[in-house]
């Protein structure tokens, strides 16, 4: 009862800070107490400039760290908030006024131990950069190597707990309260978001982040992750090595370093190639600020809080649907949505094709550097309502990356698309991966697995064989008794695990042959 009323209040003091930004309406749509929104729209409703997503932008913002985070989060749920608003919270800014520097030094020296005079020759008071969540100090350790030091905001993880539990009642009411926005999942939305951000709040785990795509790029020189200082790293803070280059949208400066603009485009492309496709691990918050490009033109990323996965079983199926869409096979589209189980199987496969060429034909007619991918695969989730089509977060979250990426590379190039020059690595992929030999090595790969479970398989057969021997298979009393629940003849499961016995002894007596 207690929380429940905890969890109202704070409901109402973000339902009037919405209001306050003209920005009510996500509540509204929920239909969560009505009632109540109609009262603070009423008393604290102010007219504010901008569209509806901008509106909803400037609400996070005041809302605070746990709420721009979840701005940045609905930026790749247009499935939710709509296409519009999506697009207008991806321009949501994570930034805040830096904490103090000596409450930044106070938590070096709790979390590694040693006052940051003993850790670092110089350590800078003011910070280079304050996000939401964190902020990032410019040092030089006593080694004399010069490092970015991030340091978890005071508090957050405290208020971060208390508005996620607002989160949670609101998403359960919804799903108690409005049945068609159950195939939305909005509990586990929220699950995905709390996930997300906690790990964000993990340093060591953005460190191993880092170490492993270091790892993954491992004498490929043209893409450099900074190096961990795992001595001076720790639950809430991260060091690494000092990134100097220029930031990646910056025309102007990298030109003057003699870069080309087409090799930074044609290395991006292939980067995020070999993140998505050979490794299945990627950068999904690489925004411009989060890419700098060194004066050898290699890549060089920061900021490891927010990383994609993709396992082998989808990563086929996005080559799969990517290939059937620019091949225009839009039944082979239908055939892998129907294989993947994505579209339940009651759908017309028919009616699925129709909707994807009306998704393929205006985005492939366009002038060959038009073309997006990315907003290809936005509007083919588009069309999760119509036919039943489960979400699929990790895959909104990859659509949201390859949208930066296409933006990142027309402002280098508005002549160029980085999927041209990514084609020969995909189709060089694809051959390797989807091709009849692959699909062959596949099936063999099956059968070896099945081959390998064999021995435990006929070691549980020997062991009925040998109980039936012994005096029989014993049921627990509590399996006899359910057996006889609602009154129903137990006979049927008894005859049934007589076959099954049966069957064992049999199996049994032809290997002991």
């Amino acid at each position: 009862m207690i929380s429940a009323f905890a969890n109202l209040l704070r409901l109402l003091l973000i339902a009037r800070t919405l209001a306050r930004h003209d920005a009510l309406f996500p509540l509204e749509r929920l239909g969560i107490a009505p009632g109540i929104m109609l009262l603070v729209r009423l008393v604290s409703r102010r007219r504010a400039p901008g569209r509806p997503g901008e509106r909803l932008a400037a609400a996070c913002v005041a809302l605070g760290p746990t709420f721009i985070k979840l701005g940045q989060a609905l930026s790749v749920r247009s499935d939710l908030v709509g296409e519009d608003v999506a697009a207008d919270l991806s321009g949501l800014q994570d930034r805040l006024p830096p904490f103090p520097a000596a409450a930044a030094r106070a938590i070096v020296e709790a979390e590694l131990g040693q006052s940051p005079d003993i850790l670092f020759d110089r350590f800078d008071a003011e910070p280079i950069a304050a996000a939401s969540i964190a902020q990032v100090h410019s040092a030089t350790t006593a080694e004399g190597v010069e490092v970015a030091v991030k340091i978890l905001r005071p508090g957050v993880e405290e208020r971060f707990a208390s508005d996620i539990a607002v989160m949670y009642w609101v998403a359960r009411l919804v799903e108690r309260a409005r049945p068609s926005f159950r195939r939305l999942k909005p509990v586990e939305v929220v699950r995905t978001f709390e996930d997300t951000v906690r790990l964000e709040m993990d340093f060591r785990l953005e460190a191993a982040a880092a170490a492993e795509l270091a790892d993954n790029f491992a004498g490929y020189p043209g893409f450099r992750v900074p190096v961990v200082d795992w001595g001076r790293t720790a639950r809430r803070v991260l060091t690494t090595a000092w990134v100097d280059g220029i930031p990646i949208d910056e025309i102007a400066a990298l030109a003057e370093a003699g870069l080309d603009p087409r090799d930074i485009v044609a290395r991006s492309a292939e980067v995020f190639f070999y993140q998505v496709f050979r490794d299945g691990f990627f950068h999904a918050d690489i925004h411009p600020g989060n890419m700098f490009v060194g004066r050898d033109g290699a890549l060089m990323p920061v900021d490891f809080g927010i990383m994609g996965r993709l396992d082998r079983k989808t990563r086929n199926y996005l080559a799969d649907m990517l290939l059937g869409f620019l091949q225009r096979d839009y039944r082979r589209v239908a055939d892998v949505h129907f294989a993947a189980g994505y579209v339940p199987a009651h759908q017309s496969r028919e009616a699925f094709m129709q909707a994807a060429r009306s998704i393929g034909e205006p985005i492939l007619g366009r002038p060959l550097q038009e073309i997006s991918l990315a907003r290809l695969l936005a509007q083919m989730f588009q069309v999760t309502e119509q036919f039943e089509m489960e979400t699929q977060p990790q895959l909104l979250l990859l659509q949201k990356t390859m949208l930066v990426a296409e933006g990142v590379s027309r402002t280098l190039d508005p002549a160029l698309n980085m999927w041209v020059l990514a084609q020969p690595l995909i189709e060089e992929w694809m051959v390797a991966n989807r091709g009849p030999q692959a699909r062959l090595r596949e099936a063999a790969e099956t059968a070896l697995d099945q081959l390998e479970r064999l021995p435990t398989l006929l070691d549980r057969l020997e062991q009925a064989s040998r109980m039936i021997g012994e005096g029989g298979i014993r049921l627990h009393p509590d399996t006899v008794e359910s057996l006889r629940v609602g009154g129903r003849s137990p006979w049927p499961a008894v005859l049934a695990l007589a076959g099954v016995a049966a069957l064992a002894a049999a199996v049994a007596v032809v290997l002991a042959g």
